[in-house]
């Protein structure tokens, strides 16, 4: 935070110079009267602040912003299109301000889409807090997880990103498993419990609700041992389509429709190893969708991770529209938080619908985080 200290510094000693300046030239003149000459006192109105109570409010104020961001871009090639592209997929900054130690306000912004998230915290007991605002929703294990967290270069598996609203479904859209909404959370005392409860629009991001209901979404967590927690997460709801889908022919533009979740999984985390894996379901109407993950990955060397992914998803469990993605590849962490990832994937689809194809992904990853 140097170089806002510098800044208001400047500006403190700045102002009250120019004001004093100021005051000078105003009062600089003679005046004249029966031949005498009369000069006017010297008035200085200009607020005497001292550099040291200056420099003492901006350690306080920047004790209570944080700051972070993150970029995210490389190249791809896929078999199935053929195509190859350089990219540049995300670009993220966020704010977070300590209103008070209870209290605070988070402000996050993509500059390749759009506004991610906005909310208001307030925290009174480590059992107990509340969250108003637009968020990532509690479903599933890893929609919560930060990309620049995630082992995977297209972030998370194939059903997080159908089920949790992340994208690939057209009866939703792509919204990154956020939406507008009022979340209860907080820590179940010592016994390594922790709830999640949220009544949420069910529409997605910076968009107004498309129907009268509300849905409704839970989420426990329950850390067996230190590096070992189980999860189990789900959905009520309604959706509003806002396209047909080719996965769907119940559902059409513009209509209401049930739309449910569960999920249930466990991660491992250590330094030198992690497995992450989950179960997922979903109805759509009377369409039923759902998939399985496992990831992990492991030290070679101190900065060097090798990654290995399979990932399943049935997009109707009627028709069987189904693909598993099998991902291996390896991540170089060359300074905290910033990586470059080369990854290989294999994509199985059911042959009925499409052929199976390889894709060659690269990514660079930097991050900055400020306290």
């Amino acid at each position: 935070m140097k170089f806002y200290h510098i800044a208001l510094l400047a500006l403190g000693i700045t102002i009250p110079a120019t004001a004093a300046q100021n005051n000078e030239n105003e009062n600089d003149t003679d005046n004249n009267f029966d031949g005498y000459s009369i000069e006017a006192p010297a008035v200085n109105n200009a607020p005497q602040t001292s550099t040291k109570d200056l420099g003492a409010f901006v350690d306080k104020l920047a004790d209570r912003i944080e700051l972070h961001g993150y970029v995210q871009g490389g190249y791809d090639y896929n078999t199935q299109t053929n195509d190859n592209s350089f990219n540049f997929k995300r670009t993220v900054f966020w704010a977070k301000a300590k209103i008070t130690d209870q209290w605070s306000f988070l402000f996050m912004h993509d500059f390749n889409a759009k506004p991610l998230e906005f909310y208001t915290d307030f925290r009174p007991f480590k059992g107990l807090g509340f969250r108003l605002g637009q968020f990532k929703n509690s479903f599933s294990l890893e929609n919560p997880l930060s990309p620049t967290s995630v082992e995977l270069i297209d972030c998370y598996a194939q059903s997080v990103l159908y089920l949790a609203g992340i994208g690939g479904d057209p009866l939703f859209g792509n919204h990154t498993g956020r939406d507008l909404g009022f979340l209860i959370f907080g820590d179940a005392g010592n016994t390594g419990l922790s709830y999640e409860l949220g009544i949420m629009n069910g529409t997605g991001i910076n968009t107004r609700d498309g129907n009268k209901s509300k849905d409704l979404i839970g989420k426990l967590t329950y850390k067996l041992i230190d590096p070992l927690s189980v999860v189990i997460s789900g959905q009520l709801g309604h959706g509003h389509a806002i396209a047909n889908s080719p996965f769907n022919p119940y559902v059409k533009d513009g209509q209401n429709y049930r739309r449910h979740r569960i999920s249930a999984g466990a991660s491992y985390q250590t330094a030198p190893f992690s497995l992450r894996a989950e179960y997922l379901k979903g109805w759509d109407g009377p369409v039923q969708s759902q998939g399985a993950y496992v990831t992990t990955t492991t030290n070679i060397t101190k900065d060097v991770d090798a990654v290995a992914s399979v990932d399943y998803f049935d997009r109707n469990t009627e028709i069987g529209l189904h693909q598993t993605n099998y991902t291996l590849g390896v991540q170089y962490w060359f300074f905290p938080k910033c990586r470059v990832q080369l990854q290989w994937t294999y994509c199985d689809p059911t042959s009925s619908w499409k052929k199976n194809y390889n894709m060659i992904q690269l990514q660079t990853q930097i991050r900055f985080d400020t306290h």
